[in-house]
């Protein structure tokens, strides 16, 4: 398998919908789940990030371990919704290519409706890789599209989560790993690859 270049975007996609991952609650999970939506309690009000690289995300809810993270969804959205916030995202790095100084990148942040940020990405064990995975920040001024017109479907990972957690400590990482969804490299054009900073 070749070596992933720093920065590109690995997800599970089809020819017009992608996966993203958010780890949440039970009172928000269990009502998006049953409208197939993001409904109260989910906040309109302040960003929601969404990231492709389940294992960054089992890293961060230390797998639904961790307090208002215990549920993981699996969320799908339309390709073309992902695309039109990669195209309004400005990356939370000041250094990143494109702007020639740390006062044109502060103005296009402050102005920006999505943030794009590189972490790095984890392993099944959670240690860091050599290389990142992409964040998108969805600011209140996007969420509505997010949710009325991206999203196709909501599935709940939480059981396969668990029962991958419990693999891992019973030291059982191989069977854990075939538990893990796909991830391939998303294709982007020069444009959007400009935009987030990706590899070319």
């Amino acid at each position: 398998m070749a070596t992933p270049k720093p920065h590109e975007i690995r997800a599970d996609y089809d020819g017009s919908t992608i996966v993203v991952y958010q780890a949440y609650s039970s009172e928000i999970a269990d009502a998006a789940l049953k409208h197939g939506r993001f409904v109260a309690p989910f906040s309109f009000n302040r960003m929601t990030w969404i990231k492709p690289s389940f294992l960054w995300l089992m890293a961060r809810s230390n797998w639904g371990a961790r307090a208002g993270q215990e549920r993981t969804l699996a969320v799908r959205i339309t390709r073309a919704g992902w695309e039109r916030a990669l195209s309004l995202a400005v990356p939370t790095d000041p250094h990143g290519p494109g702007y020639e100084t740390y006062d044109t990148w502060r103005a296009a942040f402050d102005e920006a409706s999505v943030h794009v940020q590189w972490d790095t990405e984890r392993s099944l064990q959670g240690a860091g890789l050599p290389y990142y995975s992409i964040q998108v920040g969805l600011s209140r001024h996007v969420i509505r599209e997010f949710v009325d017109d991206w999203i196709a479907e909501i599935v709940d990972l939480t059981g396969q989560v668990r029962k991958m957690r419990d693999l891992l400590n019973s030291r059982q990482s191989d069977k854990a790993r075939r538990l893990l969804p796909r991830e391939m490299v998303y294709p982007l054009s020069p444009a959007l690859r400009r935009r987030i900073g990706a590899s070319a």
